[in-house]
């Protein structure tokens, strides 16, 4: 028997949300690796790591949030704890593979197909494991060409979103950035969705796994998170705002356009062995 699926079941509300949650991951993950791309090679896995793990996250609590509004009439749908948050991992895990390889080798040319591809897939595989998580009295069957029509989806949008990233262009860019991958990665999701189909067992309810209202309270702990480090990292670094890395203004030098920037002068060293013959020559014996 096909069971009756809803993926809409509290209306607007959980697409909305979702949404939102893609979105904030995305910022802050972009954000992080446009970050990478302007400090030295030692605070760089740092800022890359972080970006991997609030992108992952953001894909992910966007997922269950909007699973949330998901329900098959004819079976109650639990979920498998493991499997649920082994698709956090695997999430974070391709994702940021993705991530580094552009942070290290440049938003460009092969270096970002490859980079947006591999993060792209991690979006896709973090969705299907997740699915693969749910616990119902029936099996779960998928339309191949929607499912591959998904996957694009998520590729092309991880593609554009690190090449929007390795742009350094600013905040605001950043933002428009992560409200596209935003809005591609939900489109994902429910392109996903669209092609799935239930087919029934019977009428007996299946009791492994939790429900997905038990999943919420831990779900929005990440997110929060990360608003606060957003919040943080914004307030005391400007540079994460700005975009660019700090330079000084060159006013008027001869050889030098007007309005070019240069990094800030560093003090030429004075050698040790002249500032002592210079010390030697002013001794009393020497006058």
């Amino acid at each position: 028997m096909q069971g009756t699926v809803d993926g809409f079941s509290y209306g607007l509300v959980t697409p909305l949300v979702a949404y939102l949650m893609a979105c904030l991951g995305g910022a802050l993950g972009l954000r992080c690796t446009t970050r990478s791309m302007l400090v030295t090679q030692s605070w760089r896995p740092g800022w890359l790591a972080l970006g991997s793990a609030a992108i992952g996250s953001g894909i992910w609590t966007m997922h269950f949030i909007a699973m949330m509004g998901f329900s098959v009439r004819q079976t109650p749908v639990h979920y498998d704890k493991p499997m649920t948050f082994a698709s956090l991992a695997v999430a974070i895990v391709m994702v940021g593979v993705g991530i580094f390889i552009v942070g290290y080798r440049g938003a460009r040319g092969t270096a970002l197909f490859t980079g947006g591809t591999l993060t792209g897939l991690g979006i896709a595989s973090m969705h299907y494991l997740g699915m693969a998580s749910m616990r119902l009295n029936g099996k779960l069957e998928y339309n191949t060409f929607t499912v591959a029509a998904s996957v694009v989806i998520a590729v092309v949008a991880a593609i554009s979103a690190l090449w929007a990233a390795g742009q350094v262009r600013g905040f605001l860019w950043s933002v428009g950035a992560s409200l596209i991958m935003g809005l591609a990665v939900t489109g994902m999701h429910y392109t996903g969705m669209a092609a799935l189909t239930v087919h029934v067992h019977g009428t007996a309810a299946t009791t492994d796994g939790v429900s997905a209202a038990s999943l919420l309270a831990p779900m929005m702990i990440g997110p929060l998170a990360f608003l606060v480090l957003a919040g943080v990292v914004v307030m005391f670094d400007p540079l994460m705002v700005m975009g660019k890395p700090a330079r000084l203004p060159v006013e008027h030098k001869p050889g030098v356009p007007a309005g070019a920037v240069v990094p800030h002068p560093r003090r030429t060293p004075v050698r040790a062995d002249r500032d002592l013959g210079h010390r030697r020559s002013r001794t009393p014996q020497n006058r």
